[in-house]
C-alpha cells in the first residue's frame, strides 16, 4: 500500500542529492558573470567607436565632395582670370572719345567688348569666381597684395589708396590677391632748430 506521507519524504530526501549531482557546468559562478559583462561593455566600446569613425568619415568625405565641387575649377579659372585681365585692359584703353563715336564700327566694336567682358564675369560667377577691389579697406596681406605705398592724405595710412589690380576669390579662398598701393602716413613737418636764425651775419 503506498502511503502519501513515505512518498512526500522519499523526495525530500532525494532533493540533496539531485543538486549535489548537478556538474560544474550547469551552475554560473559569479566570475563568470562578472567576464561576461566586462567582454559586453568591451564589444560596446568597440561598436560605439566604430560608428563614431564611421560618421567622421562620412562628414570627411561629403566636405571632400563640396571642396572638389566648389575648388576643382581653381586651376582653369587661374587661367582664364588671365583672358579677364587682358578684356578689363582693353576696355580701360577705350576712351570716352570712342564710346561716343559716331561711327557705326567702332560703336558695334566696343559694345561687343562690353558684352564680352559681362558675359565672361558671369561664367566666372557661376563656377563660385568673384571679383573684388578693395579700395579704401584696411590692407590684408590675406587678401592683397602690396605693390608700393603712397603718399595720400585721402586715405587713412594702412588702407588701400590704389588698385593696381583687382583680385578674385573662389568660395571663400583667394584665388588672386589684389594688387594694390597702400596709403602712409604723410611726413611730418620739420620743426626749424634755434640754430636755424636764417644766417645772421656775426
Amino acid at each position: 500500500m503506498n502511503d502519501p506521507t513515505s512518498r512526500r519524504n522519499d523526495a525530500e530526501a532525494m532533493a540533496p542529492e539531485t543538486a549535489a549531482d548537478m556538474s560544474p557546468g550547469d551552475m554560473v559562478p559569479a566570475e563568470q558573470v562578472k567576464a561576461a559583462l566586462e567582454a559586453a561593455a568591451e564589444f560596446k566600446d568597440k561598436m560605439l567607436r566604430s560608428l563614431a569613425e564611421m560618421e567622421n568619415l562620412r562628414r570627411r568625405t561629403e566636405r571632400e565632395v563640396a571642396d572638389a565641387r566648389q575648388y576643382g575649377v581653381t586651376s582653369f579659372a587661374r587661367d582664364v582670370l588671365q583672358v579677364a585681365d587682358n578684356m578689363h585692359r582693353a576696355l580701360d584703353v577705350i576712351g570716352d572719345e570712342l564710346r561716343n563715336s559716331n561711327d557705326a564700327n567702332v560703336k558695334s566694336l566696343v559694345e561687343g567688348l562690353d558684352l564680352t567682358e559681362r558675359e565672361l564675369m558671369k561664367v566666372l560667377e557661376k563656377h563660385g569666381v568673384k571679383i573684388f577691389s578693395p579700395l579704401g579697406e584696411k590692407f590684408d596681406p590675406n587678401f592683397h597684395q602690396a605693390m608700393f605705398e603712397i603718399a595720400d592724405s585721402s586715405h587713412a595710412p594702412g588702407t588701400v589708396a590704389q588698385v593696381v589690380q583687382a583680385g578674385y576669390l573662389i568660395g571663400d579662398r583667394v584665388l588672386r590677391p589684389a594688387m594694390v598701393a597702400v596709403a602712409k602716413a604723410a611726413p611730418k613737418p620739420q620743426v626749424p632748430s634755434a640754430n636755424d636764425n636764417g644766417g645772421a651775419a656775426s
